[in-house]
């Protein structure tokens, strides 16, 4: 039976907490959403449709960016508004179709072959795993009943339908719902369960990211080598009453002249996460002789080269970053930098290394001509 997918993605999914919703986080080195889109095509569907939200369709791009057999489209207010987007385009003629949430990173392939051929006598099926726990109502911190844990399931995704009758239940749907199957079901159709998969977990809570990256690791098979990036850069000082260093502004009496905004420390930081994955320079890929860059945020170019590290399936594991100046005095912001750097790569602090020396009235920045910085990156990248 043919099949396609619909992967929906244009949820806040904030609860994990970040600056992103969690299926534009990084998992193990790649978003989220692209461990999705990459079971479903290795699970061989026709198509995917990937439903977003309008204002995330760059990180879908960049996310998905390589990858064949995919198609964006926004999405709405409600997951029911989403699905019905996703099924209105789908292109190809299929009999069934999956719909699988961005959150679920891991799909096991010999799942989805046991939910299609269940819909050769139903009009939907979808895998499930029994509680195993025992269940508790409560209120008000205290335990008001046991609930029986018989024939009770946990729903996983994907969920697989016939593709005409997941259209007849969102044409006759007049209410938002969570679960596909409950619409399906509410028509009238048939649906049934097939056993789940642990692995095909939810990511809902910050501690779930955890156990992912576990999973993440276990399941990535591909050789994998270990690469050292170095970066360099400087500019001399100007007129100015502020400069940025490392992402973060700094009152001065002078600034740092340059196309952009002349962040030494994250230009130098960028070279060494290209210089890891062998991707030339800074320059390469924001040319000074554009004028699109001049007074350019430097976020945007350390954002671009974690994205291309993500694209290659390269996960950062560790930066270092000197600053070479007489001033401005770096240890009242270095925590600042620090953090800062840390939520551009999405790293935890103890990733980060921020530091600062002189060179002891020597040189360009002895003599206050100039502020240098140097930076080395550590990626764990496919060999």
């Amino acid at each position: 039976m043919r099949f396609s997918a619909i992967l929906v993605a244009a949820g806040a999914g904030r609860r994990v907490g970040g600056d992103l919703p969690k299926q534009w986080q990084a998992l193990a080195g790649r978003p989220v959403a692209r461990w999705a889109l990459e079971g479903l095509l290795s699970a061989g569907c026709a198509e995917v449709v990937v439903v977003i939200s309008p204002a995330f369709r760059a990180e879908a791009e960049a996310a998905f960016a390589g990858l064949q057999g995919w198609t964006l489209v926004e999405g709405g207010a409600e997951r029911t508004d989403s699905v019905r987007q996703g099924l209105a385009a789908l292109s190809l003629p299929v009999e069934a179709v999956l719909v699988q949430d961005a959150a679920r990173p891991f799909i096991a392939g010999d799942c989805v072959l046991a939910l299609i051929a269940a819909l050769e006598s139903a009009d939907g099926a979808i895998p499930a795993l029994p509680l195993s726990d025992t269940l508790k109502r409560g209120a008000d911190g205290r335990i008001v009943e046991t609930v029986p844990r018989e024939g009770l399931f946990r729903a996983q995704t994907p969920q697989a339908f016939r593709l005409d009758a997941l259209r007849r239940a969102y044409e006759a749907a007049t209410d938002t719902a969570t679960d596909d199957a409950a619409l399906v079901e509410a028509a009238g159709g048939r649906v049934v369960l097939v056993p789940g998969d642990p692995q095909m977990m939810k990511l809902t809570f910050p501690e779930d990211f955890p156990m992912a990256e576990a999973l993440a690791r276990f399941r990535d098979r591909t050789p994998r080598q270990t690469r050292t990036g170095q970066g360099f850069d400087a500019h001399r000082w100007g007129p100015g009453d502020a400069v940025w260093l490392c992402g973060v502004r700094i009152a001065h009496g002078q600034t740092l002249v340059g196309h952009s905004d002349a962040d030494a420390g994250l230009h130098a930081l960028t070279d060494a996460i290209l210089g890891a994955l062998a991707m030339g320079d800074i320059g390469d890929h924001f040319p000074p002789s554009d004028p699109q860059w001049k007074g350019a945020s430097s976020d945007r170019f350390l954002v671009h080269a974690r994205d291309l590290a993500a694209q290659r399936g390269a996960r950062i594991q560790h930066v270092d970053v000197t600053l070479i100046c007489e001033q401005p005095r770096i240890k009242p912001h270095r925590e600042a930098m620090r953090q800062r750097v840390a939520e551009l790569l999405g790293l935890a602090l103890d990733q980060v290394s921020i530091k600062a020396t002189t060179t002891e009235g020597m040189g360009f920045t002895g003599r206050g001509e100039g502020l240098a910085a140097q930076a080395i990156a550590t990626l764990d990248c496919p060999a």
